[in-house]
């Protein structure tokens, strides 16, 4: 049995020998070669065989590799492509990693060194409708996470509430050699002030009133693994002088010890605020958003990535289906709209509460739009197909809301913000039944 995961190479090559060297040693290693020697070849074995992984020179008699790529890009669902290209073409690898590509190896390789780089990137395929989502958007934030998954650079991971910040620091840590490791998560806006250090760092024993024994913190129990940072914009000045040690020298220092301790453990950080903006006005140490922010890499909320939405949602219905034992299997047709209507402020964490909810509560095989959305369910849903108007109705409610509670009900700021007179805003409030708690 191959050490390695079985899986199909696609292989595209007009050398007879370097080709069918290659096409050989895969096959020896416990996967199935697919190989082509033309560009033409290779776009219908694609298309109809479905590698599972793509190598592919970038000289080749009738095509360039770069356009056998881009000509089968739509078509590859996320599929890693691995180019092999003499020096004379760096730049055209560059261009193509660019593009999507996943990585290329520069000719004369090491059949060894080619062998491994495959079976990495096999071991990291992703899973069909993933935890990230489906999207065009996600699927580039997903090709930027499993580059640099396996770096030890700082990471940061910006996006709004619940677009799934924790979600994507897990799947770094899942697709990475640390996976065996542990992932500690911390939300640093959830722990009191006084307690935040002893949280973070530990504390000896008697190093204050309470400290009966010795306590290990987040830091030491994150070992070799990722200690996560969720919300790291509302630490205090005082802990980010002591994170930015963290970072910078990769030690830290129990409560009430004296010894220096160091940490392996790759720290990711994540916030939902502007830090520049922070930055600008005194209240992040900017060395520390400097520090944190080597690679930034930001979600999109789920309004912008409708794509999205009903893979997740139907997700979320086998997930809570299996857990709660129920007979629920999907949604129907309005509910659908609803879904896709939905301007979605909670972003996916607002969706999976919604879909938790109706399944716990179904007590039919599809959801309808009452379960998902109960203050604004309209006449029996069952199969009726809703309205234009109903649905129009429906999105602006919801948007109209959600931009009223993130202005603290101000109508003038709203107004603003949705691009309409305050008069306007009125007469949508009065139709859509909507109140403010205050008209200023």
């Amino acid at each position: 049995m191959s050490p390695h995961e079985r899986g199909r190479i696609g292989i595209i090559e007009d050398d007879l020998i370097v080709g069918g060297t290659l096409a050989h040693r895969l096959e020896l290693e416990g996967y199935t070669p697919l190989w082509w020697r033309t560009g033409r070849e290779a776009l219908e074995g694609i298309r109809t065989q479905r590698p599972d992984l793509v190598v592919c020179d970038i000289l080749l008699p009738d095509m360039s590799g770069k356009d056998v790529f881009l000509r089968a890009l739509p078509g590859l669902g996320g599929r890693p492509f691995l180019f092999v290209t003499a020096h004379a073409h760096i730049e055209d690898a560059v261009f193509l990693m660019k593009a999507g590509a996943v990585d290329y190896l520069e000719k004369p390789y090491a059949l060894p060194d080619l062998l491994d780089r495959i079976a990495r990137l096999i071991k990291l395929q992703p899973r069909p409708a993933g935890d990230l989502g489906t999207s065009e958007a996600m699927r580039q934030v997903e090709l930027l996470l499993r580059r640099v998954a396996d770096i030890d650079s700082s990471l940061l991971i910006t996006g709004e509430s619940g677009v799934g910040k924790e979600v994507a620091a897990k799947f770094v840590h899942q697709i990475s050699t640390r996976a065996a490791e542990p992932f500690v998560a911390v939300n640093c806006g959830a722990i009191p002030n006084e307690l935040i250090e002893s949280q973070l760092f530990g504390h000896e024993k008697g190093a204050f009133t309470s400290a009966q024994v010795r306590h290990h913190g987040y830091v030491e129990r994150a070992r070799n693994g990722i200690l996560f940072l969720d919300e790291v914009g509302e630490l205090p000045m005082l802990m980010q002088v002591k994170l930015l040690r963290l970072v910078q020298e990769r030690t830290f220092t129990r409560v009430g010890g004296e010894t220096a301790i160091k940490t392996s453990a790759r720290i990711i950080c994540a916030t939902n605020t502007d830090l520049e903006t922070a930055v600008a006005e005194g209240s992040f140490r900017r060395d520390l958003f400097y520090r944190i922010n080597v690679i930034a890499i930001a979600i999109p909320p789920l309004r912008d990535r409708s794509d999205d939405i009903l893979p997740l949602a139907r997700r979320f219905v086998q997930e809570f289906s299996e857990a709660f034992e129920r007979d629920v299997r999907g949604f129907t047709p309005t509910a659908e709209q609803a879904l896709l209507s939905d301007p979605w402020p909670g972003n996916v964490r607002e969706l999976r509460n919604r879909v938790e909810r109706a399944v716990a509560l179904s007590q039919a095989s599809r959801i309808g739009v009452n379960a998902l959305f109960p203050s604004e369910a309209t006449e029996a849903d069952g199969d009726r197909q809703a309205t234009l108007a109903e649905v129009r109705d429906r999105a602006e409610r919801r948007h109209i809301r959600a931009v009223l509670a993130d202005v603290d009900n101000r109508v003038d700021e709203a107004a603003k913000r949705l691009g309409i007179s305050r008069s306007t805003l009125f007469d949508k409030m009065r139709k859509l039944d909507i109140r403010s708690e205050s008209n200023v």
